[in-house]
């Protein structure tokens, strides 16, 4: 993002002329992915369906729509839809097609999004040694307010 500034004009009391005197000052703002090189990949894995998502797909592997529908009881059969087609577009999701009476389609986690077990094992280790600090930190800041 370019911010552009204009200096204002000067006047000069002596000769009472007002000389115009503008220039251009550029400032260059990062892009969010550069500010924090993380930021895009916690936009695409760390959405509010993508990790359940992605979990139960990784946790009990292939699965038709409505298996995940019933994994995820509070995901809404447009949300689910929604969130599935994006993921298969970020190559985390693989659909399959299968051509019978009635259709049938499953969804599995690509390798791609297998190569995030180990980021998803570290951040349940940390949730398990950490939450209970969280939720401390919580009740001693609401009791200070």
């Amino acid at each position: 993002m370019t911010t552009k500034a204009t200096i204002d004009t000067t006047t000069d009391t002596t000769a009472d002329v007002t000389t115009a005197a503008t220039a251009e000052v550029v400032r260059t703002e990062p892009a969010p992915e550069q500010a924090c090189p993380i930021a895009p990949v916690v936009d695409i894995v760390f959405s509010r369906w993508t990790t359940p998502i992605l979990w139960a797909l990784h946790e009990y592997g292939r699965q038709r729509f409505v298996e995940l529908e019933r994994r995820i009881a509070t995901i809404s059969p447009k949300v689910l839809t929604q969130r599935l087609r994006q993921l298969e577009r970020d190559g985390l999701v693989t659909r399959t097609y299968h051509p019978e009476v009635p259709p049938r389609v499953e969804y599995e986690i690509s390798e791609l999004g297998r190569s995030l077990a180990p980021l998803f094992a570290t951040l349940a280790q940390w949730s398990a040694g950490n939450l209970p600090k969280v939720e401390q930190a919580r009740r001693d800041y609401d009791g200070r307010q």
